[in-house]
């Protein structure tokens, strides 16, 4: 975990393939165990993966969320699906994270696995399930560059 963005901020970084136990459990990796130590937000995320969020970044993000309408259809369906697969979740002394079977099966995790950093998140995914969709993103990177690089926000 590097801390380039500053004022605290962490900046997960890096892709890890840690394996699951036969009790769900995986080992974190060592650089993200320090910031996750005191206890993290782990919920689903898009493309079928999961987001493990320290807790200042999943109040960041359910902050927007509730800044959203409860009349919007979209925000309130995103909100569901966002905060109902949400669990809060303390590593062990060892640095090993228990993750629910619901998740489990949401992302598809069954032994291996990839433990990616994206900046202020975590995301874990299966691990063919990543490796594939890195293969058919890469080719679309460059062309990616342009729009991310102005001033939207990720």
């Amino acid at each position: 975990m590097s801390d380039f963005l500053g004022g605290g901020q962490p900046t997960f970084l890096g892709t890890y393939t840690p394996r699951l136990d036969d009790k769900g459990r995986l080992i974190l990796p060592a650089k993200f165990r320090g910031q996750l130590a005191p206890g993290f937000v782990m919920t689903r995320g898009q493309e079928h993966c999961l987001y493990v969020l320290p807790f200042e970044e999943f109040r960041r993000m359910h902050d927007t969320i509730g800044q959203s309408s409860v009349t919007d259809r979209e925000a309130r369906n995103y909100s569901r699906v966002f905060l109902s697969g949400a669990t809060d979740e303390l590593p062990d002394k060892q640095g090993r994270i228990s993750i629910p079977a619901p998740l489990r099966t949401y992302a598809g995790l069954d032994r291996d696995v990839a433990v990616i950093g994206v900046g202020r998140r975590v995301e874990i995914w299966d691990l063919v399930a990543w490796e594939t969709y890195l293969a058919a993103e890469e080719g679309n990177y460059a062309d990616a560059a342009e729009g991310v690089s102005t001033n939207r926000t990720l």
